[in-house]
């Protein structure tokens, strides 16, 4: 009987050596001592440094500067040129023209200013000028086609939508990356308290098996209790190290997303914890679903862009249209020789509505095929376009829907994941007061305490589904949650 006794002690002792999670400093690290790192502080981390927010903000300076470069069309251009040809002491031309052109918003015209000075022996006569030269000041205007719209006015204002295309754009692709980064962020939350209810059960299976050690040295509880005791310390100990690289790799993957203003990737500390989630925060407020619902149906960015290429697609037919008008192109200017606001100049010189330049141009396709091809294919793009709102329209409405639905699910099922934890914790206590009084047996404490432990892991995967698909209610809204 002494030998037997012995034995058991010896064998315990062998036990505890070979746990050595007596020392293991990441189940004796409490976990609260970490510092917070709440979604609050990741998205003003995101939103300040992070490279592809600050790529999709370029959409938009891009889409400005092609506004910029339309804006050209309307640039003042100012061309001269000047010849002089003199053979045998005989001048035989001399001439400089310039002419300074400025186009007009207001029906296309140009206003032209001009400077022209031609003599010598063999000027066309009907060239020639006098030695001071004539000065002119006119008006090119089309009064038919490029009356109402003009290629460079329809660029112009195509290419300042496209800024509104661009900025929906810009919106679309900061959505999708805040979506992705609020994924991994609850991921992270997920594996994190994984770890910890798994390290949770790891110390009650240390502690129970310390305390049955001890009861089986003095002769009240036999060796095969304290066997038992440590392979459920082992299954835990195995479980304990898989999520420890869960949780490090989805530390990881959160890591992509933090940079510092100098542009440098950042690191999530080891002692960074998530924030903490009640569960009064996992219901859906009532009024979420119609909100959204409005505000996709007006300010989604994919009905932003087919709106935007929409009014685009409408200033293409019109200016299609003006395309059918003959052309019809007046130009008038008055002349003067006058050279300065202060030269003296005979009034019968000077500008006055005897001293003019005038002409017609006129030019008419006889068949128009090809702008009338032209705005048949516009009209068909219109036509392709309403029917892209209207199943983007109805495709966004139910995916809104879809996803609400799904979060009302997450809530629903969270409500009943809590009394079943409730329920389990009383197995688990009553169990606990059993094997006390010596009416139960460890088998059925474990049984039931792995299954509470997998019950809390599983409502923290509930908490964590919730806020993952609630972040998916606002991307597919078009929109993002602000957290605060």
């Amino acid at each position: 009987m002494a030998f037997k006794k012995i034995l058991t002690v010896v064998v315990l002792i062998l036990l505890s050596a070979k746990m050595g999670f007596a020392q293991d400093p990441v189940l004796r690290k409490n976990p609260d001592s970490g510092k917070v790192f709440s979604l609050e502080d990741l998205q003003q981390m995101v939103f300040r440094y992070h490279p592809v927010i600050k790529q999709a903000a370029l959409l938009s300076e891009s889409a400005r500067a092609k506004v910029l470069q339309s804006l050209g069309y309307f640039d003042p251009a100012l061309k001269a040129g000047f010849s002089r040809k003199l053979f045998g002491d005989t001048e035989y031309y001399n001439k400089w023209n310039s002419e300074l052109k400025i186009p007009l918003w207001l029906a296309g015209a140009d206003l032209k200013l001009g400077y022209d000075r031609n003599v010598g022996n063999y000027i066309n006569p009907e060239n020639r000028t006098g030695q001071q030269g004539l000065t002119a000041i006119g008006l090119s205007i089309p009064l038919g086609q490029g009356l109402i719209i003009d290629a460079r006015r329809s660029t112009l204002r195509q290419s300042k939508i496209m800024v509104e295309y661009a900025e929906a754009d810009q919106l679309k692709q900061i959505n999708s990356v805040w979506y992705g980064i609020a994924k991994d962020y609850w991921n992270w939350y997920y594996a994190h308290k994984q770890f910890d209810l798994v390290n949770e059960g790891l110390d009650l299976a240390q502690r129970r098996f310390k305390a049955l050690s001890a009861q089986t040295i003095i002769g009240d509880k036999p060796v095969i209790d304290s066997v038992e005791a440590y392979i459920t310390v082992q299954e835990r100990m195995i479980q304990k190290e898989k999520t420890a690289i869960e949780l490090q790799n989805a530390r990881l993957i959160l890591s992509n997303h933090l940079w510092n203003n100098e542009g440098n990737p950042l690191e999530l500390p080891v002692e960074a914890i998530p924030q903490n989630t009640t569960l009064a925060n996992v219901r859906p407020d009532p009024l979420l679903l119609d909100t959204l619902l409005g505000q996709a149906a007006n300010q989604h960015p994919e009905i932003l862009k087919l709106k935007s290429k929409g009014e685009q697609l409408a200033i293409e037919r019109s200016y299609r249209q003006e395309l059918l008008k003959p052309k019809l192109n007046v130009i008038g200017n008055l002349i003067s020789n006058r050279t300065g606001f202060n030269s003296n100049v005979p009034g019968y010189y000077d500008f006055n509505w005897s001293n003019y330049k005038f002409g017609i141009e006129f030019a008419f396709p006889l068949f128009l095929r090809s702008e009338r091809g032209k705005l048949r294919e516009v009209k068909i793009k219109q036509l392709e376009l309403d029917y892209d709102i209207k199943q983007f329209g109805r495709a966004i409405r139910n995916n809104v829907i879809a996803s609400y639905n799904d979060l009302s699910a997450y809530a629903a099922q969270l409500n009943v994941q809590v009394k079943s934890i409730e329920n389990q914790q009383i197995l688990v206590n009553g169990e606990n007061q059993k094997f006390s009084l010596g009416e139960s047996t460890l088998f059925l404490i474990n049984s039931r305490e792995t299954k509470l432990i997998d019950m809390k892991i599983k409502q923290e995967s509930m908490i964590a589904g919730y806020q993952k698909t609630l972040a998916e209610l606002y991307y597919k809204a078009g929109t993002r949650e602000i957290v605060n």
